[in-house]
């Protein structure tokens, strides 16, 4: 032990803390692993959850020790300012082993309640003292015994613990002082990143499984509830932007354009929630969602843009095509959520990136699962990535084929396997899907249409140079997309399968415009057997999609989506497109009025024209104003409610 402090000096406490911590981290999770014993191997987990559960807990360490490290490394001593710092020292060492023991003693009652770690929920607890000590009073006196001996003794022996550790230290001279600060901290800044990508960990990056709590028990309550205190503070809401507005005048307006019956609505609880029938009645059939990266309308010839789409144009031709289709982002989460969960834009983050959309939320992969589908992502990157994996796995999607799961793809760049490889992938999926007689979902993402545009050689002609450039990665796009479509109409599936061929959102959305509605603009196109060819000139909007694809499936449910079923008559005056760009929301109609909402300058009404893609200020007429401000209002009001909760199957 003597030689050790010699070693480490000054770091020698912490180094004996990560360690103390490490071994608490995984004794807790191991524990917790042989409780959950089941759910672990029917994942196939075991491993996964040692190995990447030491991965973030080292990763959890230092964070919590990057700060003490360059104090000590640089002030610690027995005398002055460095005996102040050895007192605030063990302090620190103190609380942060208090900290890590009692979340990980209070978990197994946590999991018991919610099937989760502690999670932001523990947190917004907090905020009511009075009534979670009376429900710890009333129902959990053991829990509050154990976690009352349990805080007083680690901070006891913490205490203890921190005095021997920093007794006896040996230090260097003053000049090897900074060199120790540097090297430590460039240490602790990788394990806390613990990645040479573009973000650091995030609980997406180790999720493996469809059970939540399994990829929950990954993680360490410390670090899950620390996670959720920084995501709740990205849950922007609109209330804190856009003019206040009573909870039952948004509830109201929104039922009344959701071109749903009033017999048909089913709950005040979540008051979107209604009856939604089919058109076809038939056998159920397969979803495809082919969700395209950045393709806007401005690539799509038929759509009044570049000529750089010839598959999407002749999908136009022989498809269901919609020619006033509107993203309700400028992200591919936004596009996501639009047409996974058909949940309406807010000025927060997307849902795919909120903690408390992580599990429970609606999808129609979840709805879809219920009735015996198969449900699936497949994506030629890192399924982690802005965090999809997470939210996929903990509702609805049982299957992720990303970039590991690909066998020698022809080619791979910045962002995976490029789009021929990924349509390849997904016939073969779909192939084989069909031959097990399994109905499947599947949401199919590309991604070579995205910077630094890396494509294979021999595809294309190219439209300009150098080759790297975003017209020359649409028209691969595009071709690979072509080629798909050619095998999926020679396949077995083709007549069994819906599919609709969608942007997440357009290239950039740019301009001095609050809302650039132009750059919201994109190419929608229903396809596969039994659609019949149809250009569809309604203006709808990204959360259609979801309602409209399980119609043509034949799926009736009950669900809490608002978006119409296009399938069925939609009058003009209650066509209508919503658009979030950052925390500004539009609301566009048929004959386009336009509605915006921005942060402190409450509402503005403006007439657009398509054709010069300009707005211009003007008066709207007062229900579109209403209306557009309700529904500026629904998304927050609805995620702060808890309307839009997956239903009881």
């Amino acid at each position: 032990m003597k030689r050790l402090r010699s070693l480490f000096g000054p770091l020698f406490p912490i180094v004996g803390t990560a360690i103390v911590l490490l071994c608490i981290f995984s004794i807790s999770r191991i524990a917790l692993g042989l409780w959950q014993f089941d759910r672990i191997s029917q994942a196939d987990g075991w491993l996964r959850l040692l190995v990447s559960g030491f991965r973030v807990d080292i990763a959890s360490v230092c964070y919590l020790l990057l700060v003490p490290t360059l104090v000590s490394a640089l002030l610690l001593s027995d005398r002055g300012i460095g005996y102040v710092v050895k007192f605030l020292l063990r302090i620190w060492i103190t609380a942060g082993l208090w900290l890590a023991v009692y979340m990980e003693v209070a978990t197994p009652a946590f999991i018991a309640e919610y099937d989760l770690r502690p999670n932001r929920l523990f947190i917004e607890y907090l905020i009511y003292p009075k009534e979670v000590f009376s429900m710890l009073w009333v129902g959990y006196k053991l829990e509050l015994f154990i976690g009352t001996v349990v805080t007083i003794a680690v901070i006891w022996g913490g205490w203890k613990f921190s005095g021997y550790a920093t007794r006896s230290l040996h230090y260097p001279k003053w000049y090897w002082r900074p060199v120790i600060a540097i090297v430590a901290v460039l240490v602790g800044v990788m394990g806390a990143r613990s990645s040479f990508e573009h973000r650091p960990l995030n609980p997406a990056m180790v999720s493996f499984a469809a059970d939540p709590l399994v990829n929950d028990l990954v993680l360490n309550s410390s670090y899950s509830v620390m996670f959720a205190a920084k995501q709740m503070e990205s849950e922007a809401s609109a209330f804190d932007y856009y003019p206040t507005m009573p909870k039952q005048a948004i509830i109201d307006q929104v039922r009344a354009n959701m071109n749903v019956a009033s017999s048909d609505f089913v709950s005040d609880k979540q008051p979107s929630l209604a009856k939604h029938e089919a058109s076809y009645q038939g056998k159920p059939k397969n979803i495809v969602i082919l969700l395209l990266e950045s393709h806007g309308a401005q690539f799509v010839k038929s759509l009044g843009g570049e000529d750089l789409s010839p598959n999407m144009d002749q999908l136009f031709n022989d498809g269901w095509a919609f020619t006033r289709m509107y993203a309700s982002g400028t992200r591919s989460v936004r596009g996501i959520e639009a047409v996974t969960t058909g949940f309406s834009p807010t000025p927060a983050r997307s849902v795919v990136k909120l903690g408390k959309s992580q599990t429970n939320f609606f999808t129609i992969a979840d709805l879809l699962k219920g009735r015996g589908y198969h449900t699936q992502f497949i994506y030629g990157g890192e399924s982690h990535f802005d965090n999809m994996k997470s939210f996929f796995l903990g509702n609805g999607f049982v299957d992720m084929q990303d970039q590991p799961t690909f066998t020698n793809p022809v080619f791979v760049g910045s962002w995976g396997a490029s789009d021929e490889d990924l349509y390849n992938k997904a016939n073969q999926q779909f192939t084989q899907l069909h031959q097990q007689g399994k109905p499947f979902f599947s949401l199919v993402f590309s991604s070579s249409n995205h910077t630094p545009f890396e494509f294979p050689d021999g595809r294309i002609e190219h439209v300009n140079e150098p080759r790297a450039t975003r017209e020359n990665a649409v028209k691969y796009s595009d071709y690979a997309l072509g080629e798909f479509i050619r095998q999926a109409k020679a396949s077995p599936y083709w007549n069994d399968t819906v599919f609709v061929a969608v942007a997440d959102h357009d290239a950039r959305t740019f301009g001095n415009q609050p809302i650039p509605v132009g750059h919201f603009h994109i190419p929608a196109v229903i396809f596969g057997g039994g659609i019949a060819p149809k250009l569809d000139n309604r203006l709808v909007s990204q959360i259609d999609i979801a309602p409209t694809l399980l119609s043509l499936a034949g799926i009736n449910s009950v669900n809490p989506m608002i978006g119409y079923d296009l399938t069925k008559p939609v009058p003009a005056n209650e066509q209508r497109a919503m658009m979030q760009r950052d925390k500004n929301f539009g609301w566009l109609t048929a004959d386009n009025q336009l509605v915006v909402l921005q942060p402190g300058q409450g509402i503005s009404t403006y007439r657009y024209d398509p054709a010069a893609d300009t707005m211009v200020e003007a008066p709207v007429d007062d229900a579109v104003t209403l209306r557009a401000h309700a529904n500026a209002m629904w998304g927050s009001l609805a995620f702060r409610e808890n309307y839009y909760q997956a239903q009881a199957k």
